[in-house]
């Protein structure tokens, strides 16, 4: 398999759940302005949507988008426990974390990082996040992954977004719980190998 990333974008997400998973894949960079890849194909032609991440499957097959690829990927892998089981609550209970994660925090946060996008617009977007952070801060205060005590596929979603949150300098000095997920995230093998991977290095949270 081959994952098509930009370095800390939703894709890292993906990324960390294959090396949580131990599969082989080999990853190549994309550049979003040219839309080439790091060996000169023309990346509209992998996925023309455009955007990171893309999955090349064994077959041949192109499978894209970030929910998507970290289920495809777990389920590879069931032993691994990177998601509960089909039919059961926790894996409703854990789309309904991938599903906030991808609407009410990549949504919200990407934005920011555009330099295009209004300062009003910005604003408030940036009181929108903060109230977001609380609800989390109250969902990770007496647990340490978000089902509980196993680290799964929207735990990599959530860490991705969290660097984001972090590189926009939020104030998390009200979400200890956060920040002590975030390191925690931070430290296991698979997360360390894939930032070192991507060349990414964490900011103050992590």
């Amino acid at each position: 398999m081959k994952l098509f990333y930009k370095p800390g974008a939703s894709s890292l997400a993906a990324h960390i759940i294959l090396r949580e998973a131990g599969l082989d894949f080999t990853i190549e960079k994309v550049d979003l302005n040219s839309q080439k890849t790091e060996h000169g194909e023309n990346y509209l032609q992998i996925n023309p949507k455009g955007q990171v991440p893309a999955m090349l499957l064994d077959d041949g097959a192109i499978l894209t988008e970030v929910v998507a690829i970290v289920q495809y990927l777990a389920d590879r892998v069931p032993d691994r426990h990177l998601i509960p089981p089909a039919n059961t609550l926790s894996r409703y209970q854990e789309l309904e974390w991938l599903n906030y994660i991808s609407s009410e925090l990549h949504k919200s946060v990407g934005p920011l990082m555009e330099a295009d996008t209004p300062a009003n617009y910005k604003a408030v977007l940036r009181d929108q996040i903060e109230n977001k952070l609380l609800y989390l801060e109250r969902e990770l205060a007496d647990q340490n992954f978000l089902l509980g005590t196993r680290f799964s596929v929207a735990d990599a979603y959530l860490f991705t977004m969290l660097t984001w949150i972090d590189e926009l300098a939020f104030d998390l000095s009200n979400t200890p719980a956060i920040v002590l997920y975030s390191k925690r995230i931070a430290a296991r093998p698979a997360v360390i190998a894939a930032l070192a991977a991507e060349g990414v290095t964490l900011g103050t949270t992590a």
